[in-house]
């Protein structure tokens, strides 16, 4: 196989992947989080840091900054689960 010497360490990659899985809202703190700025902003940010690393697709990574903006900006609200 041929693959392409990553410009990041294993370290780095894992350190991402940690902070990505530590930020990430899940079943158990959605409900508590949802509408919290900062975090929803730092969980698209570090998906977009996730993507970089990856060499994920520039647009999947620029949506993500927008959208972390305007969660900054507060320009965006969560819009409720739709089952409650």
């Amino acid at each position: 196989m041929n693959r392409k010497k990553s410009i990041w360490t294993d370290s780095t990659e894992k350190l991402v992947s940690s902070l990505h899985s530590e930020l990430a809202l899940n079943n158990n703190n959605w409900h508590e989080l949802k509408t919290n700025n900062s975090r929803r902003a730092a969980e698209l940010l570090i998906s977009a840091l996730s993507q970089i690393i990856k060499n994920g697709s520039k647009d999947d990574i620029e949506a993500l900054i927008e959208q972390s903006l305007l969660w900054i900006k507060g320009e965006i609200k969560d819009p409720g689960c739709p089952s409650h």
